[in-house]
């Protein structure tokens, strides 16, 4: 096995867990999080968003454009043009659709959401930081979930690139 496929399968391997966290998080994190009251979103989420920054997502999180990238540079020095193109694309995607995004929109409203002290705030300061939070979250990480999806779409289409 050639590191150039071993680099491709990490590629669709780690694209494939950042996306299925992403995309499993919209589709049922984020809906049970809206029916919940103010005070316990504001909890949860500084719980979880506390709870993330381990070494098991990081790692996670921060490979896949280093895997996408490297496989587009081996990739492109065989002569797998489109492959390569293919792993590029994704590689960008990600590092501007999931990190850009991440490191941009989200990391600093969950900084600011973890500043907030729940235990001193009333209902109405909690209702205000829970407004503040939980609509721009949302929305930078909609574009994050489908910035990685896209990545990994493209480093599926990889794997058929110049196959022929």
């Amino acid at each position: 096995m050639t590191a150039r496929t071993v680099l491709l399968f990490c590629s669709v391997l780690s694209t494939g867990l950042m996306a299925g966290l992403f995309f499993g998080w919209s589709v049922s994190v984020i809906p049970g999080t809206a029916r919940i009251s103010d005070r316990n979103y504001v909890s949860t989420m500084q719980s979880i968003n506390r709870a993330i920054v381990n070494p098991g997502f990081v790692i996670t999180f921060l490979i896949p454009p280093m895997v996408l990238g490297g496989a587009a540079i081996l990739h492109w020095r065989a002569g797998q043009a489109r492959r390569a193109l293919w792993l590029a694309v994704g590689a960008v995607s990600y590092l501007v659709g999931v990190l850009g995004v991440t490191f941009g929109g989200n990391v600093p409203l969950n900084n600011a959401l973890d500043a907030f002290d729940l235990a001193a705030a009333d209902d109405r300061q909690i209702a205000e930081q829970r407004a503040a939070y939980e609509q721009p979250w949302n929305r930078w990480h909609t574009l994050r979930a489908a910035a990685s999806v896209f990545s990994l779409a493209c480093a599926a289409a990889a794997t058929l690139a110049d196959a022929e």
